[in-house]
């Protein structure tokens, strides 16, 4: 019985054998049509494939549409960030060429000032309370800037050292409300027709040119320049132009109004006069032994 078993199994299995090469054979035969075994095979197949790959296929397209749009708000982040930058860049090159405008300007200034030793200074510090009044630069007695040195730019005069420390030094501007502050001046047409730099009109943002002869003709749009006749400020330093002529309070002498030379809102790069002259004790124009620094006689 059992050898009858182990035969008939060994008969069906050659016979599935033969039918299964019989179906491969068949099968890798180039045909049109597919016979009803591979039909329905392909079809069971298929449609366990498609579903599967319906969903696998609207995953993989989130999934990329997500990248995708992580990957463009890390490309706008990054352009972004190279917009800041160059911005950045663009804002140093301007100042930079600003400042080197100014130097070349003050290239020019320090030929003219021949009777002086100009030292060159940046404009580090700015009071918002004295913004009219004061500024402070980056240079002091270490690189001989003592007080009373007149101070200007490519444009004109500006001021005057009141302070100075080891590298800082104060200066006090000619816009200043301070009375004490003066400037003799002339007309650079008429070099006979003096007058001092006596205050500064805020709203009108000019300066004052006070005790000008009632004869002298003064007009509009004429030149002020500093005389150098006090001994702080050179001499042909260009101040302002005159914008109207007018009576002081006593009608005994002239006052003009001064547009400056320069806009004091923006000021940057300057040049501080040093120069040093003797003290005269006058007894005979005697010069005593020792020298003093520009501007003890104040103007």
């Amino acid at each position: 019985m059992p050898s009858l078993f182990s035969a008939k199994r060994l008969i069906a299995l050659l016979v599935g054998m033969i039918v299964l090469v019989v179906l491969i054979s068949f099968s890798l035969r180039d045909r049109d049509n597919a016979n009803p075994a591979e039909s329905l095979i392909k079809d069971v197949v298929g449609f366990g494939q498609s579903l599967v790959a319906k969903p696998t296929h609207f995953v993989v397209e989130r999934y990329t549409k997500i990248e995708s749009f992580l990957h463009t708000y890390e490309e706008n982040e990054r352009l972004k960030a190279r917009i800041q930058d160059y911005a950045s860049v663009q804002a140093e090159v301007q100042q930079l060429q600003q400042e080197n405008a100014e130097l070349e300007e003050l290239v020019g200034i320090e030929e003219d000032l021949s009777d002086y030793e100009p030292i060159r200074a940046t404009v580090i510090a700015r009071n918002p309370d004295q913004w009219d009044e004061k500024i402070i630069l980056d240079r002091g007695t270490v690189h001989g800037v003592e007080a009373n040195m007149a101070v200007m730019t490519a444009k004109g005069l500006i001021g005057k050292v009141t302070l100075v420390t080891n590298r800082t030094a104060t200066v006090e501007l000619v816009t200043t409300q301070n009375p004490n502050n003066r400037i003799s001046a002339f007309v650079a047409e008429d070099e006979s027709i003096f007058g001092l730099i006596e205050g500064y009109d805020e709203e009108r943002r000019e300066l004052i040119l006070r005790r000008l002869d009632t004869n002298a003709k003064v007009e509009k749009g004429q030149k002020i320049t500093s005389s150098g006749l006090g001994g702080i400020f050179p001499k042909g330093i260009y101040i302002g132009e005159i914008t109207e002529v007018t009576s002081d309070d006593h009608g005994l002498t002239k006052l003009a109004y001064v547009k400056p030379a320069d806009d004091f809102l923006t000021l940057n790069q300057v040049l501080i006069a040093s120069r040093t002259v003797p003290m005269v004790t006058g007894e005979d124009g005697d010069v005593e032994g020792e020298e003093v620094a520009e501007g003890e006689d104040s103007e």
